[in-house]
């Protein structure tokens, strides 16, 4: 009698366990992206046919860092609703996210095709342009954003770090300043703009990457940029504290052990040291040619 009631009560379990998957809301805040994935898995199970439910599978699959299996729901949910702007949009994201840059553009111009006014659209096609560096085609998509949002963050940062990267020092600094005014509070623009300066030797640059560096204390990439510029300037001691700083951060960093012995050799004539430092540098980077020329020159200092 006992075991007729288990197998009974194995159905009622599993009936339960789905029941309650089924009445789990996806507006729940509280719920975990594994969670959403069990409840969101039910819901097509019961409905194959809800795009919605795809194209939100996509985004937590993409959440939980599985692009390659988010694919195949965005397509689905875009070949349910093929005229579904949102659909194209998450298909273009995971396409991306898959290393699929030309399918992401094309996901993006059907888009624009059902909705040619959208700054949404015209947005993404610049960052995807923009990434991967085909900036002429880039700039024609954010100028259509600034051309209806003036202020657009985004935008105006993009187009400020292309005219940075082709050479055009003059409108590269009125966009990336214009962001730094708009919005003080996004380091990226100032470490850009500090940047920009730090390769004139412009003073203004430890200005800007001083404060790209009080947004975000611990962007090495900032710290690097601010010790290259003081390195250059020969202020050797705020270069070597910005290193260390650096290595507190991450020991393995190659740059900043390699332009400590760069330091020692040719600044301070210490080779024996420098040799100290270009080890610690290959060995967090076997490949750094630099370490390994500058290491050889160290040891030939020596004898």
């Amino acid at each position: 009698m006992k075991k007729a009631c288990l197998y009974l009560l194995l159905p009622l379990l599993t009936i339960s366990v789905a029941a309650c998957r089924h009445h789990k809301s996806l507006d729940d805040e509280d719920l975990t992206d594994g969670e959403r994935l069990e409840v969101l898995d039910f819901r097509i199970e019961k409905h194959p046919k809800d795009a919605e439910a795809y194209a939100e599978r996509a985004a937590v699959l993409m959440n939980l860092g599985r692009a390659k299996e988010a694919m195949y729901d965005a397509n689905k949910a875009v070949d349910l609703e093929p005229n579904n702007v949102a659909y194209r949009l998450r298909q273009a994201d995971v396409c991306f996210a898959n290393g699929n840059v030309e399918d992401s553009y094309k996901a993006l111009s059907e888009a624009e095709k059902l909705d040619p006014e959208s700054i949404e659209v015209q947005l993404k096609m610049g960052e995807v342009t923009f990434y991967s560096r085909d900036y002429d085609r880039s700039l024609k998509c954010l100028s259509r954003v600034t051309e209806q949002e003036p202020n657009n963050r985004t935008a105006l940062f993009m187009k400020g770090f292309i005219y940075k990267e082709k050479g055009d020092t003059a409108n590269a600094v009125g966009l990336l300043g214009k962001v730094c005014d708009l919005y003080p509070d996004y380091a990226p623009s100032f470490e850009e703009l500090g940047v920009l300066y730090a390769s004139r030797l412009n003073p203004l640059a430890e200005e800007y990457l001083g404060t790209a560096l009080r947004l975000e204390p611990t962007n090495t990439n900032t710290m690097y940029a601010l010790a290259m510029y003081h390195q250059e300037r020969g202020e050797m001691e705020e270069a070597e504290t910005l290193y260390r700083n650096m290595l507190d951060i991450n020991e393995k960093s190659a740059d900043a052990w390699h332009n400590l012995g760069y330091i020692e050799l040719f600044h301070y004539g210490d080779p024996a040291r420098a040799v100290e430092y270009f080890d610690r540098a290959l060995e967090a980077d076997p490949d750094m040619e630099a370490a390994r020329v500058n290491r050889q020159l160290a040891i030939e200092a020596m004898k």
